[in-house]
């Protein structure tokens, strides 16, 4: 079993910031690959950006290729995904995800999530 707890969302305005981090217990993620998923109000759960259980492979969603950045401190068991240049169309909740099986982009692969932490961006 692995749990998942995530943190660092909040309100901030366009063009602006966070970083958001998942700290797991139970289990090291070093055996998992990872995932950041989003869900904005009315729309299915996509994943935003995954990575490797070694940190070397990654993906990102077109939408925030080359502004979010996804990685990982096997050591700590945490995974933090950096969000810059932020867009109103980025609010949502965003939920950790851990896979036993290495690292996908379908939601059905993943097993273990957290709760999700809200990100809000006004334009």
């Amino acid at each position: 079993q692995v749990q998942l707890v995530e943190s660092g969302g909040g309100l901030v305005q366009a063009g602006g910031s966070l970083r958001l981090s998942c700290a797991a217990s139970g289990r090291t993620v070093s055996t998992y690959g990872m995932a950041w998923f989003r869900q904005a109000p009315g729309k299915e759960r996509e994943c935003a950006a995954a990575i490797s259980r070694s940190g070397i492979s990654t993906y990102y969603a077109d939408s925030v290729k080359g502004r979010f950045t996804i990685s990982r401190n096997n050591a700590k068991n945490t995974v933090y995904l950096q969000m810059n240049n932020l867009k109103p169309e980025d609010t949502a909740v965003y939920y950790c995800a851990a896979d036993r099986g290495g690292y996908s982009v379908v939601r059905s692969e993943y097993e273990y999530w957290g709760q999700g932490t809200q990100v809000t961006v006004s334009s």
